[in-house]
């Protein structure tokens, strides 16, 4: 990796640490601040997806755009901007409707997303591997955002309301090392926001519609399970001491994780990553000790790390040119999934637990299988091309 784009990666790190850092100050609080305003499962699911799913536009816009003006950096710097004045918003919220529309606005902030990893995916050098260095950055600062959730409660005995503000002013120093980015410039592109798409590579669109399937199912899991490991320790401190087990994990394992997938292949990658994924959902529905939970937590931080930036380096292999429009696409896609893939997972929870985690190891098998068949009708098709 060359010392510039190394350093870039650094820099867009230490952005996404600091906004981590706060956004995983509020997000394992944010269950049991939806259960004090009276939410339940049903919110639950439809604010894991719209987290995702409502930004998945303005991605795909911000992505476009990028490629339109030929530059990247200003977005993401507007686009942090954004994510720090909205956090505001949420320790407003004063019942369910308001939690749900404050969260999805939050989330405008992500219009960020696809030129930050347009600019990485500009980067000579292996995508699996600097998407995984990024995402180390970005899941330490979740880690440190959930310890100092852990120290704020056992320590201060603050309420959730004033951890919210406290982390939205953390967020505010991502900022800072936006301004010692290199962007990475391109030619303007003349075409549209829906040219763009159509002009998107046929095996692109179909490795983001696979992966979108898995979207279905891991759509946002960690309020659920959050919840679940509440139920069974009895108390709150637990399941954040977990998710930040769970983010070290994750922090820890995506480069290496990275690097494995760039030498053996990010397909095969993904395919172990589903399985497991289907494996721990199966673990939620039948286990309830405190150890098997604890367990199950550090397996579904390896699910993340095999998975989170192994996608976006699949999608970054196969962009071609315009990198912004098919990370936004790709995000988009996704997003949607989430939307319905919560909603769902959400309902299904309200009559049963266990039942819902069912359904998503039957969806992690169906997109695992999915996957593989089309990964080996691929090679079909090159093996035969070659011979020809």
């Amino acid at each position: 990796m060359r010392k510039q784009n190394k350093k870039n990666i650094y820099l867009l790190g230490s952005s996404s640490m600091f906004n981590d850092m706060g956004s995983e100050m509020i997000s394992p609080i944010l269950p049991f601040f939806i259960s004090s305003l009276g939410g339940g499962g049903v919110t639950m699911g439809l604010i894991s997806g719209l987290r995702e799913g409502l930004s998945s536009l303005l991605k795909l816009f911000g992505g476009w755009f990028s490629d339109k003006i030929g530059k990247r950096k200003e977005i993401v710097f507007i686009g942090y901007m954004l994510s720090i004045i909205l956090k505001f918003f949420i320790g407003f919220a004063q019942t369910t409707t308001q939690i749900i529309t404050a969260v999805s606005l939050e989330r405008v902030g992500k219009i960020r997303d696809p030129p930050r990893d347009a600019i990485i995916a500009r980067m000579k050098g292996k995508h699996a591997n600097t998407f995984g260095l990024h995402q180390t950055f970005d899941s330490l600062g979740g880690a440190l955002g959930t310890i100092i959730v852990i120290l704020i409660f056992w320590l201060l005995h603050w309420n959730f309301r004033t951890i919210v503000f406290a982390a939205a002013f953390i967020t505010m120093f991502s900022l800072i090392p936006l301004f010692f980015v290199k962007d990475v410039k391109s030619y303007p592109l003349k075409a549209t926001l829906l040219q763009g798409v159509s002009k998107l590579d046929r095996k692109l669109k179909r490795a983001i519609y696979l992966i979108a399937l898995f979207a279905f199912a891991n759509f946002g899991l960690y309020m659920f399970i959050l919840v679940t490991a509440k139920n069974i320790s009895g108390n709150e401190i637990i399941p954040l001491v977990l998710y930040a087990i769970f983010n070290l994990v994750y922090a820890l394992s995506a480069n290496p994780i990275g690097k494995v997938a760039d030498k053996f292949g990010k397909r095969l990658t993904l395919i172990c990553g589903y399985l497991l994924f289907a494996l721990v959902c199966l673990g939620f529905a039948y286990f309830n000790s405190l150890i098997a939970i604890t367990i199950l937590f550090i397996l579904y931080g390896f699910v993340s790390a095999m998975t989170e930036p192994v996608q976006k380096a699949v999608v970054a292999d196969l962009a071609g040119k315009e990198k912004g429009t098919a990370m936004g696409y790709f995000y988009f896609i996704r997003g949607l999934s989430a939307i319905f893939g919560g909603l769902i997972a959400g309902f299904i929870w309200d009559l049963n637990n266990s039942a819902m985690f069912i359904y998503l190891a039957v969806l992690g098998i169906i997109s695992m299988t999915s996957l593989y068949v089309v990964r080996k009708a691929e090679k079909k098709i090159e093996n035969q091309k070659k011979r020809k």
